[in-house]
C-alpha cells in the first residue's frame, strides 16, 4: 500500500516546492491538494465537518499552480487534485491546465474531481447546485474528448461546443486518470460509468470498500484503483485498508510553517513504514 499526503496549501504555511521535496525524501508517493476558489461570506452552507469553517478553506492556493511548483522540485511525486471542484470550472480551461501540468511534470498527474458542498460558492460560478451531478458527468466526457481528439467537440445539455483544436495533449495515454471523490450512490455510479479511480474519504470503513470493490467486479471493472483521502492514524483502520486492497492511503496534513510541517511528516512517515 502506498502513502501520500492530502493538505491545503495556503499563504500561511509551507510552500509547495518545499513540501514536495520533503514528501519524496520521506518516501511518500503523492501530494493531494484541495480546491476552493473562494468562500462566500454568507456562510449559508454548513461545513460538513461541523462547527466553524477552518481558516484554510478561504486561503488555499490554486491547486494547479501549487502542483506545478511542487512538480518543479520533484522527480517522481504523483500530483493529485483532491478534489478539483469541476462543476465550478470552465471545462476547456481545465482541460488545458491538466494537460499542461501533465506535460511539464512528465506524466505525473492524477485528476481527482468532485461536485462540492458549498452551494453559494457554486452559484457564484453560475452553477446550479441541483444539476451539478449531470453537469460533472458531461464535463468528464468533454475533457476526455479534448484530451484524446485532434478536433474535439461535445454537445450536451450542460456542456456544448463545436469542434476545437487544443494542445498540448497529456503525456499519459489516453489521458491522466480521473478519480471520483465521494461515497454516495451518485458518486459510485459516476465512478462506474465515467472514472478511472475512486477516492473515498476516511470515514469509509474497510467493509464498505470491499463491498464497492465486489460491486465493481460484478459490473466488469475488477481493477479500479482506490485512494483513501485524509485517513486518520488508526493502525487498525490502516491494516483494514491494506487488507481491502486499497492502492493508496493519504494522511491529512494540517497547514503549518515549514519547520512544524517537517516534524509532522517525520511522524507520519514512521507510521506508514510498517505498511509499505
Amino acid at each position: 500500500m502506498k502513502f501520500g499526503i492530502s493538505t491545503f496549501i495556503t499563504d500561511e504555511g509551507i510552500r509547495p516546492g518545499a513540501l514536495g521535496r520533503a514528501l519524496e525524501e520521506r518516501g511518500f508517493d503523492s501530494l493531494l491538494l484541495a480546491e476552493h476558489s473562494h468562500i462566500p461570506v454568507s456562510r449559508e452552507s454548513p461545513y460538513p465537518g461541523g462547527g466553524e469553517l477552518p481558516r484554510v478553506y478561504y486561503r488555499t492556493l490554486d491547486p494547479f499552480i501549487a502542483l506545478t511548483a511542487a512538480a518543479a522540485e520533484t522527480r517522481d511525486l504523483l500530483l493529485f487534485t483532491g478534489v478539483a471542484l469541476l462543476v465550478q470550472r470552465d471545462v476547456i480551461h481545465t482541460a488545458k491546465e491538466v494537460a499542461s501540468l501533465d506535460l511539464l511534470s512528465g506524466g505525473r498527474v492524477a485528476f481527482g474531481v468532485g461536485v462540492g458542498w458549498n452551494r453559494e460558492e457554486m452559484r457564484n460560478h453560475g452553477t446550479e447546485p441541483r444539476t451539478r451531478g449531470a453537469l460533472i458527468d458531461e464535463q468528464i466526457h468533454a475533457l476526455k474528448a479534448i484530451w484524446t481528439q485532434d478536433e474535439a467537440e461535445f454537445h450536451g445539455k450542460h456542456v456544448d461546443f463545436d469542434p476545437i483544436w487544443q494542445w498540448p495533449k497529456p503525456v499519459q495515454r489516453p489521458h491522466p486518470p480521473i478519480y471520483v471523490g465521494g461515497e454516495s450512490e451518485a458518486a459510485l455510479t459516476r465512478l462506474l460509468n465515467h472514472a478511472d479511480g475512486w477516492m473515498p474519504r476516511s470515514h469509509t470503513p474497510p467493509a464498505e470498500i470491499k463491498r464497492v470493490r465486489a460491486w465493481l467486479a460484478e459490473q466488469g471493472r475488477p481493477d479500479v484503483p482506490f485512494t483513501v483521502f485524509g485517513a486518520g492514524r488508526s493502525e487498525e483502520a490502516l491494516a483494514g485498508y491494506a487488507e481491502a486492497g486499497v492502492e493508496r492511503v493519504t494522511f491529512m496534513l494540517g497547514t503549518r510553517p515549514e519547520s512544524e510541517t517537517l516534524t509532522k511528516l517525520d511522524e507520519l512517515a514512521a507510521l506508514a513504514e510498517g505498511y509499505r
